[in-house]
């Protein structure tokens, strides 16, 4: 079996860049990109665009009465389903396009299998119901909207929908050739379609989790005991990143659509490095 090309940032040691990898290469993260979208959120509601319990149809063409919330979707507790109706297998999301989410919005009480607010379900269609929420809340596209909100403010930079061509880096199948990427700049953009390099995406780890800049953590961090995560796969890409009160935070990307193991990597790293200043690591 091929080595899996890997990029590991954390707060105890130098960044490691294995197999190829690279720490200023544009790489999928995948659904980290909720991260930026629950950021955009809070940032909405501190401006006083908006509130968290403001009901989905003040921004959206859905049928009145659904009772969900942009914190529900933020929180995945909407009751909607994980994926939205026709996703393919291959290339899943490239057919869900603004016709397809207008469609699903247009009957969207018919897709929930929950009352919101009951059941917790992970919903990558809620992230981009809420992603196209905040774009009509803030009337702006959604990479202007994250650079304005989210990124701008923290000084960051390589983090984007469109990264240039030539700074892609991709998975390569057995001949060497880069794999397609899965496509992700449509209506599950706010979901899962971010391209950021690995450098960009540790300064957004820290800033968010550990210096907090913008704030407390936005809803869209998963929560274990003290550990604030959240991961992340497409099809030959997947991310962890956590951190916990004491310093301790680390990164890892990996060229593989398996997840599993990228999560497993990173929670060994953190029960591995000991608390510091998470600034010694980011250069």
């Amino acid at each position: 079996m091929r080595p899996v090309p890997t990029c590991i940032l954390g707060n105890s040691e130098a960044p490691q860049v294995l197999h190829g990898h690279a720490l200023d290469a544009y790489v999928q993260i995948g659904s980290l990109s909720k991260v930026l979208t629950g950021t955009a959120l809070a940032r909405l509601a501190a401006a006083g665009v908006l509130r968290p319990d403001d009901p989905v149809e003040r921004f959206l063409p859905v049928p009145r009465g659904t009772g969900i919330t942009l914190e529900h979707l933020a929180r995945h507790t909407s009751g909607l389903p994980r994926l939205p109706p026709r996703v393919r297998r291959r290339d899943p999301y490239a057919a869900f396009d603004d016709a397809a989410l207008h469609a699903v919005l247009q009957g969207l009480d018919t897709l929930a299998t929950a009352a919101p607010g009951d059941t917790e379900e992970y919903s990558n269609l809620g992230y981009a119901v809420l992603g196209a929420a905040l774009v009509s809340a803030a009337s702006m596209p959604y990479q202007e909207l994250m650079d304005h909100y989210v990124l701008a403010p923290l000084g960051i930079t390589e983090v984007t929908s469109a990264p240039p061509p030539d700074r892609r880096l991709c998975s390569r199948g057995l001949f060497g050739r880069p794999r397609r990427p899965w496509t992700m700049s449509g209506a599950i953009l706010p979901a899962g379609g971010l391209w950021a390099t690995p450098r960009a995406t540790a300064d957004l780890v820290t800033a968010l989790l550990i210096d907090r800049k913008l704030g407390e953590p936005a809803l869209s961090w998963q929560r274990a005991g003290t550990l604030l995560w959240h991961n992340g796969a497409t099809g030959d890409a997947s991310v962890f990143a956590g951190a916990v009160p004491d310093g301790r935070w680390v990164l890892v990307h990996r060229l593989t659509g398996r997840a599993d193991r990228t999560d497993e990597l990173g929670i060994e790293l953190l029960r591995r490095t000991t608390p510091g200043d998470p600034a010694d690591s980011r250069t």
